[in-house]
């Protein structure tokens, strides 16, 4: 199932679904789905680009809903999604409607807590880190048990708000000030865990973490999305104004470093 597909079904599953529309706001605001659909399908398909091995075993920490790992087992490919708090009673639902499409048995999926994950070693080929790297606490810790998860050429596909943008980086300040890590209690685990309240770094933050625990950032695999607002998607059209932003960003480095709202990488054991 290509991305184009899978996004026209997964809008008439919402339809059914209000629920979800909290966090999918494809229903929110019409005059804003081709500028959210382009976020959504780039960043999808940057996973989709780096998750190529057929016979691959891939840890999705962080799942929420289960969407990325619901078309990776769509596309034949074993997942497990890690998930907390309210996302977990949501996805058998999901499963049953993804049914419909095509097998999604590679799909299995835990109400976990990653610092509980310390028994196996090196055993995913992939580890998805989708909107969740940040939110990881302590991140040394976290980026230890990666590692140690990961097998010796494996890889970690991390797709990420950008922490330099201006726009972004002043409304978080304005909403958490500087509580950059907070915690919350887990009713279901009954613990404490400690949560990054939207504690997005810039890249270059990121490489300096990820190198002092032994990951590599793979330089080649950067990727910027979303600089443009909503109207101009509409007035370029959704293709001519991905194109347009994919070209700014290889060619502007202030453009890229300070307006690009989200930063797409991997990572391999160093």
């Amino acid at each position: 199932m290509n991305i184009d597909q899978f996004f026209s079904l997964f809008l008439k599953e919402l339809e059914t679904q209000p629920t979800l529309w909290h966090y999918y706001k494809f229903h929110t605001d019409p005059g804003s789905l081709e500028f959210r659909k382009a976020y959504f399908c780039q960043r999808l398909q940057y996973i989709a680009d780096n998750i190529t091995k057929k016979d691959s075993i891939t840890w999705d920490i962080g799942c929420g809903y289960g969407t990325t790992a619901l078309f990776l087992a769509l596309n034949g490919y074993k997942v497990h999604g890690t998930t907390l708090e309210f996302y977990f009673k949501e996805i058998p639902a999901r499963i049953a409607y993804w049914s419909q499409f095509g097998d999604v048995s590679g799909f299995t999926f835990g109400y976990e807590d990653l610092f509980d994950e310390s028994e196996g070693k090196g055993e995913f080929d992939y580890i998805i880190v989708q909107d969740t790297l940040h939110h990881l606490e302590p991140l040394d810790q976290a980026l230890q048990i990666i590692r140690h998860h990961l097998k010796p050429d494996g890889q970690m596909v991390s797709i990420e708000e950008n922490g330099s943008n201006i726009i972004q980086s002043l409304k978080l300040y304005k909403q958490r000030g500087n509580n950059r890590i907070i915690e919350f209690y887990d009713e279901r685990l009954k613990k404490t865990i400690l949560l990054g309240n939207e504690n997005i770094r810039s890249l270059a933050k990121w490489r300096d973490a990820l190198k002092k625990n032994g990951l590599g950032l793979n330089e080649k695999s950067v990727n910027y999305v979303r600089a443009y607002p909503p109207f101009l998607f509409n007035k370029y059209g959704y293709q001519e104004a991905i194109r347009k932003e994919q070209a700014l960003w290889k060619s502007n480095s202030i453009a890229k470093e300070y307006f690009f709202f989200g930063v797409n990488f991997t990572a391999s054991k160093s």
